[in-house]
């Protein structure tokens, strides 16, 4: 995905998602919501592209270093 979507298709794709989630978006949020979606997809993006060493492992359960 692009890091920086239109913002057009991202505040269509919010019309279109919103009732299916059954969430009520005020018009005036409309414009802040599609703002912060495009920001979690630009930083989406840059782990989506980074790739892991086939050695690399999920930890089964996650333990906070000292």
């Amino acid at each position: 995905m692009s890091p920086s979507p239109d913002p057009a298709a991202l505040g269509a794709y919010v019309d279109a998602a919103a009732p299916l989630l059954g969430l009520a978006i005020a018009p005036d949020w409309h414009e802040g919501v599609v703002a912060h979606l495009s920001a979690i997809l630009a930083a989406g993006a840059r782990f989506d592209g980074f790739a892991l060493p086939d050695e690399a492992e999920a930890a089964p359960v996650f333990e906070a270093a000292p």
